[in-house]
């Protein structure tokens, strides 16, 4: 199976920001699951997000990947992490069920 990702909604998206002076850097948090036994679809996730562009619109864009094992509750505290600690401005989570 071919997962096709796009990032056109996303540059659509940041790209808005240019209209505006930068107050900061934007934040993206990314939780993959890069081990356990969803790595088959986390592995190609966490490689092609070292592909995402690190600025748009002259906007500085800091990708941050998290590893959640493809363990649900590993992706609960994932999401918490970027929410308080790292105060993500988008987040991105693998679309898979647990098993």
């Amino acid at each position: 199976m071919k997962v096709k990702l796009s990032i056109k909604p996303l540059v659509i998206a940041l790209s808005l920001f240019g209209a505006t002076a930068a107050l900061a850097d934007i934040n993206i948090g990314v939780s993959v699951s890069a081990t356990g036994p969803a790595a088959v679809l986390g592995g190609p996730q966490k490689n092609t997000a070292q592909l995402f562009p690190t600025s748009i619109a002259g906007e500085k864009i800091n990708w941050i990947v998290l590893d959640d094992a493809s363990d649900p509750t590993a992706t609960a505290k994932n999401v918490a992490k970027f929410l308080s600690e790292t105060k993500v401005d988008m987040l991105m989570t693998a679309p898979r069920r647990p098993a």
